[in-house]
């Protein structure tokens, strides 16, 4: 269960990312609301924030959630611009969670 919490922390955590990065990218290239800024500074504040929870170190931490990061920004690639990721997109995934694994569920002493 330990394992699944982690996983959906993270891809929370990316969302947030994802979507603190994509607001003010709406303003700038697509002539947006400059008022989509406060939603992304929020965005990103919780970002931050939702990073703190995890109880490991935060290089370890940051190592794994990159691994997620890439697969959620597929999926937001997939979702949200309309582009459905190649098979090269998926086995890059596919061995980005894996080493999410190796780092995050290792045994620990």
């Amino acid at each position: 269960m330990t394992e699944i919490k982690t996983l959906s922390l993270f891809a929370i955590t990316a969302v947030a990312e994802i979507l603190g990065c994509y607001l003010p990218w709406l303003w700038l290239k697509q002539g947006a609301s400059v008022w989509l800024l406060l939603p992304a500074a929020l965005s990103l504040v919780a970002f931050v924030w939702l990073l703190t929870l995890h109880p490991s170190a935060s290089g370890r931490i940051y190592a794994a959630y990159g691994g997620v990061y890439i697969s959620v920004a597929l999926i937001w690639l997939w979702l949200v611009d309309g582009v459905r990721p190649s098979g090269w997109d998926m086995a890059g995934v596919a061995v980005c969670l894996l080493g999410v694994g190796l780092i995050a569920f290792q045994p620990r002493s």
